[in-house]
């Protein structure tokens, strides 16, 4: 893997920390991902907003760019991938904290990368967790699942069983339901957004956690239902009328 595994959105002179946004893709695909895909399309804005978020805090902001559109079964193309550009993260920037942020099949590399000692916290979009995906490597880490109530993608019980394990793993874990959206994010785009972004800062320690999120993350034994905690009106993910 001697070609660049990143595509940089904001660099720093002196960058303090990064962050890394892993987009989706397919099960199966060998073929280069064009470089206007729709994955990579949908996490742009998500880029632009916590480059927003984090430009006065010399903060640097990538993608990983991917040699084939799909995971590859036992290959795991995308997690290969994402360690790469990892690696190429750490060389250019030096040892800064690094959040990953992956959205499907992204969110599944970026679970499967956290294993990189690099790596301090991940936020899953709609995370691709099938049954199995291991989670024992998540120990002392710190994981945010934001999932669309309505993906039937990446379906919710998934994720759900996924971050019971990764915190009886010894992980600290959050897991937030969108309501009225689904796989896609299309759905309050707006929302999936800000809040990522906000998400993002406040585990970089640039401005506090919301209240649910910090709570969340410092309880242990969390019972499933606990997991599901939309976030208040304040934070811009809306509780269900």
């Amino acid at each position: 893997m001697s070609e660049r595994q990143v595509r940089w959105r904001l660099r720093p002179g002196r960058s303090n920390a990064a962050v890394l946004l892993l987009p989706g893709g397919e099960e199966y695909g060998t073929g280069r991902p064009a470089a206007w895909n729709l994955p990579a399309l949908r996490m742009r804005p998500f880029a632009r907003t916590i480059a927003s978020t984090v430009a006065d805090h010399g903060v640097a902001v990538a993608e990983v760019r991917y040699r084939h559109t799909g995971w590859n079964g036992d290959l795991a193309d995308a997690a290969l991938d994402a360690t790469a550009a990892i690696d190429e993260v750490v060389t250019l920037l030096g040892p800064v904290p690094l959040v990953l942020v992956g959205h499907s099949m992204g969110g599944r590399a970026a679970l499967r990368a956290a294993v990189h000692p690099a790596v301090r916290d991940v936020v899953g979009l709609g995370p691709w967790c099938p049954k199995g995906e291991p989670a024992e490597h998540l120990e002392g880490r710190r994981l945010v699942v934001l999932q669309a109530e309505r993906d039937r993608s990446t379906h919710p019980d998934e994720s759900l069983d996924y971050a019971l394990r990764a915190r009886a793993s010894g992980a600290e874990v959050c897991r937030l339901l969108v309501r009225h959206s689904g796989h896609g994010m299309l759905g309050r785009a707006g929302d999936w957004h800000a809040v990522t972004a906000r998400l993002v800062a406040g585990l970089l320690g640039l401005r506090p956690l919301p209240a649910d999120v910090a709570t969340a993350l410092r309880l242990q034994g969390l019972t499933g239902a606990g997991l599901d905690l939309p976030l208040p009106a304040r934070h811009a993910v809306r509780v269900p009328r």
